[in-house]
């Protein structure tokens, strides 16, 4: 099978992607319970940069709205421990579930 090439690379913005490919919340089933980890979130260190928030493959961080800091919707988390990565002011931290 050959990959399909394209002649020219497509210029229109709609195209152009601005963040993660769905808001948070959008997710329909939720988690199966093979989590063993998850994140929890240290808010006194959280500054609010969302660099966990755009790299999240599942879009479960979202801005809270009464302190602008981060809050997770663990119902969806799979626990892969991306956010705790690129987090650099280490406020995400994982923890094994209980």
């Amino acid at each position: 099978m050959k990959p399909y090439l394209r002649n020219k690379v497509p210029v229109a913005f709609e195209e152009v992607p601005e963040a993660t490919a769905y808001e948070a919340g959008y997710l329909v089933t939720k988690n199966a319970g093979w989590r063993n980890v998850r994140p929890v979130v240290d808010v006194m260190k959280c500054k609010g940069c969302l660099q966990c928030y755009l790299y999240c493959p599942d879009g479960v961080i979202s801005r809270d709205r009464e302190n602008g800091k981060i809050k997770i919707d663990y119902d969806f988390c799979k626990g892969c421990g991306i956010c705790s990565k690129i987090c650099k002011f280490e406020a995400i931290k994982m923890e094994a579930e209980q």
